[in-house]
This record gives structure tokens, C-alpha cells and sequence, in this order.
């Protein structure tokens, strides 16, 4: 590995600490208390004048001034400043601070708790060990990462200098914490599914795939869990529930990256309603353990969580934003001619589809999606875009299925599920020529799932929400990339 000269400067000093028979690596700190811990009690224990041995990372600038020297350290619980004098902390521990220690080094120290003059908590160190010498230095600015790109790149220096970073995914375990708590307090049983998957389904979307070579078979990255919980419906299971990764090979955008995590779940014996009040209880639920109320700020837009979310449906919603009823135009290219009569093709506004499900999916994401700002559920879906929906009693053309949005973005999807083993063949089939015909985002037949549907499902609702969308919005985080440790970027040019 060829070196810079900071690194080779650090590195210098790694080997007068070994040459001087120090391990700059050794194999177990023997701290005793967090730097939390001890801010939390610092005057009980200041006062108790007890040696205690602490540990973290250099962090901010080192400063010696003559026969003083001052420096922070970082443990995750907190910071606290060491104290070094060479009268009290003796000229070896001096020494060893002053020629051998930089910033990001990580060590351990030992002394007694004192306050500075200006009253500033710190540890007066009476020792010092290495525990892992940094031979990176820190970026130019200490004020942080600031290069978005280097950022994501480099999430672990994203996470050393940006405080506020870490504080995201700490948000993001605590919400995930408070769904699985939610769930586990009525009864669903958390499972988990095969991520390989000889046919993909659950979505509409192009799959990863793979080979194993010692079947000869080719499997498929899962695009959703759905059919395998289904499954597990149908085995008996009243309530399951899973929080995993989905991979889907598409676009990368603020709101999309291709692999990302889900939370799905399926009840026996309820529908779509049933499993709207879950969302707005459990939101509720998340939002306050999480945020500590109901009400945030999302890049600048105020989102309440308090109310019943608003109803709206699909087709009426896209007949108020553009003049055009879908329904009366079943056919792709009449709704394009209807598009083009309204003159909503200038300008690339929108791009004509393939088919007529996804021309008027194309209509709702341009015209209403970036509208629906406070919690909205988005209710009765054709059935062409829901073939794993049940039909509507009130229009069998529509179907009981709502998607969940917030802050212009789509958090959740759910249906009353398809459970008639015939109509879900008949879905089935039609996504199979239309696969043929060119969309390769087509469900894909599964003769297997029929087969389980055929031993009976009782009526069951189901729903998946999208966690780091969910987490985009709690954290006011303008894009997806930033709630994910390490998002996948394109590779860097040489």
C-alpha cells in the first residue's frame, strides 16, 4: 500500500511505540466506565477522587502548551477532555501524548476526574495506553465530511466526524425497534422468508438474478416476501410478519435505491380497513417513541400524525388534478389520445407507457403523488395494477387495495388479499402476456402458490411498508442514500 506523507508521519510513530515495547494494537481495553456514565455522576465521582480508566477516540484538535496539554476523547455515550500536566500525569504519560498520540488514534486513559479552570469536565490522565493507531489523518476541516460523495463512500469517516449522522441510524433502530414492538403486542409472529427465490413475485419489478451451480438452477433476488407469507396464512398462522431487505433492479433516485427494506405483514380475518387503522395506530406509535410526539418537520413541510389520514381515490383524485376519468378510457391508447387532448404530454410532462395500467400509473405519480403531503391513504386500484388484490364488491374493475402516502411519497401498500385460487390463475395469466409483450415488470405465474391457495386462505389483509422511506421522513433526510449505511454507488473512475 503506497503511503502519503501524513500517513507515513503516523506511521513513524507506530513504530517508536513498538521499538519502545508498546503494543499500538493490543488485544483488550480495560476500561471500567463510559464517558456517559461518568459526565451523568461527575461530581459524585470527582468528589470520590477514585481512579477510573476510560476509552475512545481523539477527536478535534490536540493542543500542548509548554507543560500542558489538552485533547477529547469519543466513546459513542459521549465526550470528555484529557487533561495532561507534567508535573501530575508524570513525564513519560507526557511524553508519550505529546510525540506518539494523533487524532483518531483510539486509546485509554486513566486518572482522576477534575474541572478545568474555566470548569470544564475533565479527566486528569495519570496513564495512557494505544489501542488502535489511526494511520489516517482526519479531512482538512474538522467541522466534518462535507462532500456528500466522500460521505457515502466513506460512511465509517462519515460517522467518526458527523455526529448528527450517527444520530440518524440510531432514530432508524429505534424505529424499527417500536414497529417490531407494535406487532409482537397483537400477536404476529416475526418470520423470515428465502431472500433466493426460484420465481419471484409479491411486486411488480425486475429481479437480480443468479446461479446455483451445484442444482444447475438459476434463483432470483426476492423483489418481495408476500407469497411465502401468504403461504404461511395458509398453514395456519392468524398474524406474521417480516423486516428484511427486497432487492429490484431499477433506477436509483431520492426516493429509490435497489436494495432496500421492508416491512410486510399479513392478518387472517381482516381486510384493507382493518389494516388501515394498523398503519394509523402504528405510525402513531413509532412517531412518538421516536420523535417523543406526533407532529415533525420534513424538509420544511409540518406532517401530523395525530389525525385519521385522509381518504382519497385513485381514479377521483387523478380526475380532479388532470380532467380525465381513466375508467372511461380502458384502453392504452385511448387514454394516451386523452392525454393529448388535455395537451399533458407538453413537454415530456408525461411519458406515454407501454400499457394502460402503467399510463395511469404514470398520471397519479406526475399530477397527485407530489400533492399528498399529510398522511393519506390512496384507495381502489384496477385491477390490471392489483393482481394480487381482491376485486371490489362495489366495482369488480377496482380493487381493495390502498397505498399509504406521506411527504409526496409512497410509505406503504396494501390489499384486501386475492385469496380465489381460479381468479388469482386468471392474474396470473394476464401478467404472463403482458410479460410476453414486452413488460418485464410482469408477475410472473407461480403454480406452487396457487396450489397452496387451492387448500383455502382465509380473507386476509395485508401490507408492506417501505423502512427507510419511513425513516427518510422521521429524520428529515432529504434522500433515501442518507438512512442507509452504505447505499450502492457507481463505481469510482480511476
Amino acid at each position: 500500500m503506497e503511503l502519503n506523507e501524513l500517513q507515513t508521519q503516523r506511521l513513524a510513530k507506530l513504530e517508536r511505540l513498538r521499538e519502545a515495547g508498546t503494543e499500538p494494537f493490543p488485544t483488550r481495553s480495560q476500561r471500567t466506565h463510559r464517558i456517559g456514565e461518568v459526565l451523568a455522576a461527575f461530581d459524585e465521582l470527582e468528589a470520590s477522587a477514585t481512579p477510573l480508566t476510560l476509552a475512545g477516540r481523539i477527536i478535534g484538535a490536540r493542543r500542548v502548551m509548554g507543560k500542558l496539554a489538552f485533547a477529547h476523547i469519543s466513546d459513542g455515550s459521549g465526550q470528555i477532555q484529557l487533561w495532561f500536566s507534567l508535573g501530575e500525569s508524570g513525564e513519560d504519560v507526557f511524553a508519550t501524548f505529546r510525540d506518539t498520540v494523533d487524532t483518531f488514534d483510539i486509546v485509554e486513559v486513566q486518572g482522576v476526574l477534575r474541572r478545568t479552570k474555566r470548569g470544564e469536565e475533565s479527566i486528569l490522565v495519570q496513564r495512557l495506553r494505544m489501542l488502535a493507531k489511526a494511520l489516517n489523518p482526519p479531512p482538512e476541516k474538522w467541522e466534518g465530511l462535507k462532500d456528500v460523495e466522500e460521505r457515502l463512500r466513506q460512511r465509517y469517516l462519515d460517522l467518526i466526524v458527523n455526529e448528527d449522522r450517527r444520530a440518524i441510524f440510531r432514530a432508524r433502530a429505534e424505529a424499527i425497534r417500536s414497529m417490531r414492538g407494535y406487532l409482537d403486542g397483537r400477536g404476529f409472529v416475526e418470520v423470515e422468508t428465502p431472500i433466493l427465490q426460484p420465481i419471484y413475485g409479491g411486486a411488480a419489478a425486475r429481479p437480480f438474478v443468479t446461479h446455483h451451480n451445484q442444482l444447475d438452477q438459476d434463483l432470483y433476488m426476492r423483489i418481495a416476501s408476500e407469497l411465502y407469507l401468504k403461504r404461511l396464512i395458509v398453514g395456519g398462522f392468524e398474524g406474521v410478519y417480516e423486516i428484511g431487505k427486497n432487492f429490484r433492479n431499477e433506477g436509483v433516485d431520492r426516493s429509490h435505491n435497489t436494495e432496500f427494506t421492508v416491512m410486510e405483514c399479513y392478518l387472517a380475518y381482516a381486510d384493507y380497513e382493518d389494516i388501515m387503522r394498523l398503519v394509523e395506530e402504528m405510525f402513531r406509535s413509532i412517531v412518538q417513541q421516536v420523535t417523543g410526539g406526533l407532529q415533525l418537520t420534513y424538509q420544511g413541510q409540518q406532517i401530523d400524525f395525530a389525525p385519521a389520514w385522509q381518504r382519497v381515490g385513485l381514479i377521483e383524485s387523478i380526475a380532479e388534478q388532470t380532467g380525465i376519468d381513466v375508467m372511461e378510457h380502458p384502453t392504452q391508447e385511448s387514454l394516451w389520445a386523452a392525454i393529448q387532448a388535455a395537451d399533458l404530454h407538453q413537454g415530456g410532462k408525461v411519458e406515454r407507457k407501454a400499457s394502460w395500467a402503467k399510463q395511469v400509473d404514470e398520471l397519479f405519480s406526475t399530477f397527485v403523488e407530489p400533492l399528498l403531503v399529510q398522511p393519506t391513504f390512496v384507495l381502489e386500484y384496477p385491477v390490471e395494477l392489483s393482481p394480487l388484490a381482491k376485486r371490489s364488491p362495489a366495482n369488480p374493475r377496482l380493487t381493495e387495495r390502498f397505498e399509504g402516502f406521506i411527504a409526496g411519497m409512497e410509505i406503504a401498500n396494501a390489499f384486501t388479499e386475492l385469496n380465489d385460487p381460479l381468479d388469482q390463475e386468471q392474474r396470473f395469466l394476464e401478467q404472463g402476456r403482458a410479460y410476453s409483450a414486452g413488460d418485464d415488470e410482469a408477475h410472473q405465474m407461480d403454480l406452487d402458490y396457487l396450489h397452496a391457495l387451492m387448500y383455502g386462505m382465509p380473507p386476509t389483509g395485508g401490507l408492506g411498508v417501505g423502512i427507510d422511506r419511513m425513516v427518510m421522513i422521521l429524520t428529515d433526510q432529504p434522500t433515501i442514500r442518507e438512512v442507509i449505511f452504505f447505499p450502492h454507488l457507481r463505481a469510482r473512475e480511476t
